[in-house]
């Protein structure tokens, strides 16, 4: 037995079934055309057993694994056969927003599942993410459970502004499920179906273990925060609050915002997402972020609520911008129970260009906030996106866009004991008229400090040096700039306090 108290062969079959995960991942990354997931890595991937439990997942984006299991759930309710591979986007029955779409495919011994951000899956604005949607239908092509064939290859791609794109990157995420299938078969074949049945188990219930653990030595109490997510019509309030009750945590949305007319809408499975991220930052980071991990999470959220809408409600930014701010103000009730760092920048800044021939989108990293101990780090993805930025080499080889200047925005950190991480600047120069669509938050309302640091710098986005909303959609001419300055992070501590830095 290992100090975990799991047998030593148990052990090693549950560090093959990670590196299956992890090898989809990069089978997925190499192989496919976008650059948004060979570059950026906006894409996740993840093992499920025969009751669509999650066994492991590679540490890719927290918004898409989170809400897997739903998508799981929606497939094996279809009754799928042994070679088949399954996909969906469609927000109410397990997807997130339409861009991602999952496959789920059968294994010896349950399912793998990919998720993949596709650049253009069609809608009323290129690259798919428009500010100003009021309905699902307008945000792209919705594809509820359905067996991938080249049928439906075909369909997608003739949806999509990109088709050859759509092509490629589809056939990079069926070439990661094959290679999860024999992956499968060649450790059932070397340790028999049982033994890796067994390990499924037992690392499902070694997280449950850890989790509750962990919550047990928080203190028993009822947390509650409040947080604004920014429509273009005005703040959108999120309440949350946290009960946490011996080794179990309740998370209860009630008095949240009704859902809105705009795309800031989240379904249950990305705010589940959102909190289950919450709760492995608070406890135990570092375990196998399995179904076990969630078992005493509960989740609960009006129905027809912002964070639990009710179809057809646009959904789009609420993917990305909500669920940004689900966490911050999730975390902001645990830092009442726990230390936690300040708020991030709490925003993706999606950025998207494109025409009827061609479709580019990124999302910009920013600053994390401080924690009790240290200075937060500067010009990073956060939170629920863990993507990557794109290279300038590779986004002005593939695009008609110059990048002029790419930069740490400096001293948009909070101050602070210590300091939150500097945003960035991004300026990018179009080379042919195109449609710009912009999808970001913390525009009024700053990232807030923690312990009584101070709040980060506000987001801004200008079109040739004039701001912009932070929801926006527009027609670019040759040669117009778009300039993109992150937020910063909360500062941790009062900047007066003794070890006050910058």
């Amino acid at each position: 037995m290992n100090e975990a108290g799991i047998p030593v062969e148990l052990q090693v079959i549950g560090s093959s079934l990670r590196a299956v995960a992890e090898e989809m991942g990069a089978v997925l990354v190499r192989a496919a055309f976008s650059s948004n997931i060979k570059e950026r890595r906006d894409c996740s991937t993840a093992l499920f057993d025969g009751s669509g439990r999650m066994v492991f997942q590679a540490e890719h984006i927290p918004v898409h694994l989170g809400a897997m299991p739903d998508a799981v759930a929606a497939v094996m309710a279809r009754a799928p056969e042994p070679g088949e591979v399954w996909a969906l986007n469609d927000p109410y029955t397990g997807g997130t927003h339409l861009p991602d779409i999952t496959l789920v495919s059968r294994t010896a011994l349950g399912f793998a599942v990919s998720r993949a951000h596709h650049a253009d899956v069609g809608g009323m604005e290129p690259a798919s993410l428009p500010a100003g949607s009021h309905e699902l239908y307008q945000e792209g092509l919705i594809i509820p459970p359905t067996r991938l064939d080249e049928g439906l290859v075909e369909l997608i791609a003739a949806n999509s502004r990109a088709p050859e794109e759509r092509r490629g990157d589809l056939r990079a995420q069926l070439a990661a499920h094959r290679l999860a299938e024999g992956r499968i078969d060649e450790l059932v074949a070397r340790r028999g179906a049982e033994k890796v049945q067994a390990a499924m188990d037992a690392l499902v219930a070694y997280s449950e273990r850890r989790v509750r653990a962990a919550i047990a030595a928080l203190p028993d109490g009822r947390f509650e925060a409040t947080d604004v997510i920014e429509a273009v019509e005005g703040d959108l309030e999120i309440r949350v609050a946290v009960t946490i009750r011996g080794d179990e945590v309740e998370i209860d949305f009630a008095g949240t915002a009704p859902q809105f007319a705009g795309n800031l809408n989240c379904p249950l499975a990305v705010t589940r997402a959102a909190c289950h991220f919450v709760v492995r930052l608070v406890t135990d980071p570092d375990i196998p972020a399995s179904a076990g991990a969630f078992v005493p999470v509960s989740v609960q959220a009006p129905v027809g609520s912002l964070v639990n809408a009710r179809p057809p409600a646009a959904v789009v930014a609420g993917n990305t911008e909500t669920s940004s701010r689900i966490t911050d103000v999730v975390m902001a009730a645990f830092r009442q129970a726990t230390e936690l760092p300040a708020a991030g920048q709490g925003t993706m800044n999606n950025t998207t260009f494109g025409t009827s021939s061609w479709t580019y989108y990124e999302t910009i990293g920013g600053g994390q906030g401080a924690s009790p101990h240290a200075d937060g780090p500067s010009a990073v993805h956060v939170a629920m996106s863990n993507a990557l930025n794109t290279p300038v080499e590779a986004l002005e080889l593939a695009y008609p866009l110059r990048v002029e200047r790419y930069a740490v925005r400096e001293a948009s950190g909070g101050d602070g004991r210590f300091r939150g991480g500097n945003g960035v600047v991004r300026e990018i120069r179009v080379l042919e008229p195109c449609r710009l669509s912009v999808l970001g938050d913390r525009r009024r309302h700053p990232p807030p400090g923690a312990a009584g640091g101070r709040s980060g710098v506000r987001g801004r986005t200008l079109v040739n040096g004039e701001e912009i909303p932070g929801k926006d959609t527009r027609w670019l001419e040759f040669g117009d700039v778009v300039r993109t300055e992150t937020p910063g992070g909360g500062g941790y501590g009062p900047p007066e306090a003794e070890g006050a830095t910058g």
